[in-house]
């Protein structure tokens, strides 16, 4: 597949980050590019990539990070590298992709012109380690068919990632679905299939770690209606009204 790349972003995900990659290295054709945007590690994430012969991009510490931004890095080096790539998996450096999900996906863009994004289903994996963990799987688990938002790990056609402008670094969570809004009003559809795509490890055990999870959802929440609240979309209005009350 010489027209498939992937970005996967991380930040101190350790043997989380291995898994990750090793899980590409083994999935995809041989000689698909592989671009893994660093924000900050100091836990030899960088070194460790650099091993496996992957492309690795150092984000500037010094301005303010965000996914949005390590995506955008990454996909602007894939593009500038490769300028032939037509599809790209995202990915986070705490998954593994699936046997069979990049052929799934990619086939699911070839076959219908209009698809921007595609994904499948994400499981947890180890989702009987805590009820965090439990949740998150449910919460992963979308219906399929046509949909209205994807997560950060999808396949995206690059052509169209490109026309909007790619995410938007600003946003500190929440970037994805913003993207897709953007997406949808230029004609693009998205579409969840019946695959399974990767494994996330939430690793949560706490309920501090929740609460914290839960407080960035609740931003990415008013962020999203603040933006999009007042127009057709009505983006996040239910859900905003609710988290105050």
């Amino acid at each position: 597949m010489n027209n498939l790349g992937v970005v996967a972003i991380g930040r101190n995900e350790g043997e989380r980050l291995i898994r990750c990659l090793a899980s590409l290295q083994k999935h995809l054709s041989e000689g698909v590019p592989i671009v893994y945007v660093d924000s900050g590690s100091t836990d030899g994430s960088v070194a460790a990539a650099e091993a496996r012969g992957v492309q690795v991009v150092t984000l500037d510490m010094s301005v303010p990070f965000t996914g949005a931004r390590a995506r955008n890095a990454g996909f602007d080096h894939l593009m500038a590298q490769f300028p032939q790539t037509q599809y790209v998996q995202f990915i986070d450096g705490d998954c593994e992709i699936l046997p069979g999900w990049i052929e799934a996906g990619v086939s699911a863009l070839e076959a219908t012109p209009e698809l921007a994004i595609v994904f499948g289903r994400l499981r947890e994996r180890s989702p009987e380690a805590s009820p965090y963990n439990q949740l998150a799987d449910l919460e992963w688990n979308v219906p399929v068919g046509e949909a209205l938002a994807c997560g950060g790990i999808s396949l995206m056609r690059s052509q169209p990632l490109q026309s909007v402008g790619g995410f938007n670094p600003k946003m500190i969570c929440g970037e994805e679905p913003e993207l897709c809004i953007r997406l949808r009003q230029q004609g693009w559809k998205l579409r969840r299939i019946e695959a399974d795509m990767a494994l996330h490890d939430i690793d949560m055990h706490r309920f501090g770690q929740w609460w914290k999870r839960a407080m960035r959802g609740g931003w990415a929440v008013g962020e999203g209606c603040d933006r999009y609240g007042n127009t057709a979309e009505q983006y996040m209005r239910k859900d905003n009204f609710s988290g105050w009350l």
